[in-house]
């Protein structure tokens, strides 16, 4: 989550011959040069102004890249950093979006030298990355790579990260501009960022600055998110952000699909679906609206008829004997968590009155797929009679958000012939099929924003904690009436979840 990003100050560079290239090749490439990213390099004589003839400020070819920098990574061995965020930071270096001096330092338990680190790096970006491989970039980019073995309660370790930082500032000119990103089980995330403070990690320099990215889910209810809020925001500026759950047991289970998934993600897909537009695109017009939208929302009046909780069994999925939720590495045999969610909501306010929003996330599903589906209400009347449009469905508009990003149009159409009859037809449209260049993968942008301070797509404290109000009294009710239904893995998820549609005379859509 964000809670506004301040401008830093423009100022005089350190003259590094890192920075130098990186300045030069922005400013040759046309890149304008910001007070979060960087700035322009003081001249020698006061009286000589260049402006470059080529740049135009209405021209939007040109990307953003990041300025001098640097991504500290703590629980840097896990899955995520493994098969996300290494990849990642690789794809921006070989789009020529990162400084040539960026620095990448990971923090973990382990008995690791720095070439160690570069060599994990190494094969995750191998097997992970989007972006072909290229020796010049991961030469330049393996430069800036340290490790500091520890865990959060070494204070050696958090000395080490510091003279770490100190000596890559002068080495690789990251002019103290450090972002930290929290890869870790939630519970540690307020000693991640007590340390940061203790060893004055979390203080820039003048005309420099600390952020702070945390991974979902901020808090397990109100009243943590409210605590580490509160704990967060005494140290930093911050950011907070199918398969089964593979080795992620020890993160995933007691936190379970629905505070995973659904208070963050998927209500943030509720509020920007449902907000009235912004005054302007930044991060404090979104958040108004989405604000809006959140403290809009009700609850059903019986929980147990307008929610759902499941847990994956064995099944099959992809051609494969799968296992199921209780049967997997390290969780207990007789746990409650879910790995499926499904809840009914209303949105309270004058344009959504009376529409209900259908909100469910889970693991093991027929297929990855991320979608919004706006379900149009049938007409009050129409002129043809029943056998014209006994195939005919409901207007939708599809949005898919991943994997295939792209829209679909469902609406009746005639067909041919001279009788009547109407059914339903689709209108699509997929980037991959319109644009010669694919969107970046999730954690490309959002390392890229938390460099360049762009809070757009970050939640803030207040989204967070709005979120929680809404989950909490449903995870609540579930703790203390029964377990979670069961449902096949590789199936669309429990009967329960298809029966409560059914009451409201609706079905789920299939992706």
């Amino acid at each position: 989550m964000s809670e506004g990003i301040p401008q830093t100050a423009e100022q005089e560079t350190k003259g590094t011959k890192e920075e130098k290239e990186a300045l030069a090749a922005q400013e040759a490439a046309g890149v304008e040069q910001t007070g979060v990213s960087g700035h322009a390099p003081r001249t020698e004589h006061a009286d000589t102004h260049f402006e470059n003839p080529l740049r135009d400020p209405r021209d939007r070819r040109l990307p953003r890249i990041a300025g001098p920098s640097g991504l500290v990574i703590f629980g840097v061995t896990g899955d995520l950093s493994r098969k996300k965020l290494m990849p990642a930071v690789y794809d921006l270096a070989n789009r020529g979006l990162l400084p040539p001096g960026f620095s990448l330092v990971g923090f973990a338990r382990r008995d690791w030298e720095d070439q160690d680190f570069a060599q994990v790096v190494h094969d995750a970006v191998r097997e992970h990355a989007r972006t072909p491989f290229r020796e010049e970039v991961w030469q330049q980019l393996a430069e800036g790579m340290r490790f500091i073995p520890g865990d959060f309660d070494d204070d050696t370790a958090f000395k080490q990260l510091r003279s770490a930082v100190e000596e890559l500032d002068a080495s690789r000119g990251t002019s103290g501009n450090y972002a930290f990103y929290l890869s870790v089980p939630p519970k540690f995330f307020p000693k991640v960022v007590q340390q940061l403070k203790k060893h004055k990690l979390a203080s820039a320099p003048e005309g420099s600055w600390r952020r702070a990215v945390i991974e979902k889910p901020f808090g397990h209810d109100l009243r943590s998110a409210e605590e580490l809020n509160r704990i967060v925001h005494d140290v930093l500026i911050t950011m907070a952000e199918d398969i089964g759950i593979g080795g992620r047991a020890g993160y995933y289970d007691g936190i379970g699909a629905a505070r995973d998934v659904i208070q963050n993600h998927l209500l943030q897909l509720m509020a920007l679906t449902a907000m009235e537009e912004p005054a302007a695109f930044d991060a404090a017009s979104l958040l108004t609206e989405k604000l809006k939208v959140l403290k809009a929302v009700r609850l059903p009046r019986e929980l147990g008829q307008g929610t759902v909780r499941g847990q994956y069994a064995a099944g099959w999925q992809g051609g494969t004997k799968v296992r199921g939720y209780l049967e997997e590495d390290g969780i207990d045999p007789a746990s409650t968590t879910d790995t499926y969610a499904a809840v009914r909501l209303q949105v309270d306010n004058r344009r959504w009155a009376g529409v209900p929003f259908y909100l469910r996330t889970g693991k093991r599903l027929g297929r990855r797929v991320t979608e919004i589906a706006v379900v149009f209400q049938r007409a009050p009347h129409s002129p043809f009679d029943s056998t014209a449009t006994e195939e005919l469905g409901s207007n939708a508009i599809v949005i898919r958000v991943q994997p295939d990003e792209g829209m679909t149009v469902r609406f009746g159409s005639k067909v041919p012939g001279t009788s009547m009859e109407i059914r339903d037809v689709t209108m699509d449209f997929a980037y991959g099929e319109s644009f010669t260049e694919s969107s970046p993968e999730a954690y490309e942008r959002l390392i890229l924003d938390v460099l360049l301070g762009d809070a757009n797509l970050f939640p803030r404290h207040q989204e967070v904690e709005e979120s929680w109000k809404i989950l909490d009294p449903i995870e609540q009710y579930w703790a203390t009436h029964g377990r979670p239904a069961q449902y096949a893995s590789g199936s669309w998820g429990p009967e329960e979840a298809d029966e409560m549609l059914a009451r409201d005379g609706r079905s789920w859509r299939r992706p």
